[in-house]
């Protein structure tokens, strides 16, 4: 039976202060590695050309923790999703001798291969994919969901700055003898290139629904029980955890983002209504946010918490919190 001490949907509305990093790039063009830039709206009305950082790769941060700690955890898992493959159950699937890829292509419809996804595979369940092998056609809808890291007009910027390959030795003799089997000169020597560095405010927006956990969105059924709901729920939250504290990416070997501040205000529902989520991008996201959660709560009393922090170590003290004491929304629709 539900309670309100279970949570429907959580939301992360936050600003975030990176210092030289480069997380992520749009290419290279000869020896100079480009910075991904965007447009946006800002409070001015006016449009900025602006650094960001693509919800896929946060995305795709959040799923490598998603993965480690389901291994850890012993959740179930298919073959794809175990070795850490983007199509997951499709490798099942087409590989044709996994009983996970087995069972799905015995199931007699749609509703019932998806209790079998969920049911045999966490990371499917969570991520969401489609499923396109053996000529299948069957989507599940992910139960995260991330927006562009923006940086916020004015508080932002990048630089480039010259590296070179360091030979240790340069002769003629050992350029000579580091040849290609096309006659050519290997890349061994010293090749000069430009790398960028990024630094600045970035606004992040962040959506679990944790009520969906589980969840067949075709037959409205859960397919799996609240004790693994429960498990997966917290093995979820804290992967997004981790995703703050050490957002991997792109030239981090060397490149490691300095993780300087983040503020913002953790949303909890615990109600149907959306955990509301406002972007940074607005100076008065957190007033705001405030705001909406106040007006909700009159529609349906104490629907909607708001936990801001002010720091990286409160918002981790939230998150852990949440993880310890969560219980996931039971939707019912009979």
């Amino acid at each position: 039976m539900t309670t309100l001490n279970n949570i429907y949907s959580v939301s992360i509305s936050a600003r975030a202060t990176l210092n030289m990093h480069s997380l992520n790039n749009e290419g290279g063009e000869g020896n100079q590695i480009q910075t991904r830039m965007v447009n946006v709206i800002g409070e001015d009305g006016r449009m900025h050309n602006v650094i960001a950082i693509s919800g896929d790769m946060f995305k795709h941060i959040q799923a490598e923790h998603l993965h480690r700690l389901a291994v850890q955890a012993k959740l179930p898992l298919s073959v794809g999703a175990r070795a850490f493959n983007a199509n997951r159950v499709n490798i099942d699937i087409a590989e044709g001798t996994s009983p996970i890829g087995a069972a799905i292509l015995a199931a007699a419809n749609d509703p019932l291969k998806l209790d079998v996804i969920l049911r045999e595979c966490s990371v499917t369940d969570m991520e969401g994919i489609l499923v396109t092998a053996a000529k299948q056609s069957l989507p599940r809808k992910s139960v995260v969901e991330f927006g562009w890291v923006v940086g916020v007009p004015d508080l932002v910027e990048s630089d480039s700055y010259f590296h070179v390959k360091y030979a240790a030795d340069r002769s003629t003799g050992a350029r000579a003898q580091a040849t290609t089997d096309g006659g050519r000169e290997a890349n061994v020597g010293q090749s000069i290139f430009h790398r960028p560095a990024s630094s600045g405010v970035y606004a992040i927006v962040l959506n679990l629904e944790l009520a969906r956990v589980g969840f067949n969105d075709i037959s409205q059924t859960y397919s799996v029980d609240a004790a693994a709901r429960k498990q997966r729920v917290r093995v979820l939250l804290e992967s997004v955890l981790y995703t703050f504290i050490e957002p991997a990416g792109a030239m981090r070997s060397t490149q490691n983002p300095h993780i300087v501040d983040l503020t913002g205000a953790v949303a909890i529902s615990r109600d149907i209504v959306p955990a509301p989520c406002l972007s940074g991008l607005s100076s008065k996201f957190d007033t705001e946010l405030q705001r909406v959660a106040d007006s909700l709560n009159r529609l349906r009393p104490n629907a909607i918490e708001i936990k801001p922090f002010k720091s990286i170590g409160e918002f981790s003290e939230v998150m852990a919190d949440l993880i310890l004491d969560t219980t996931p929304y039971e939707l019912s629709f009979a």
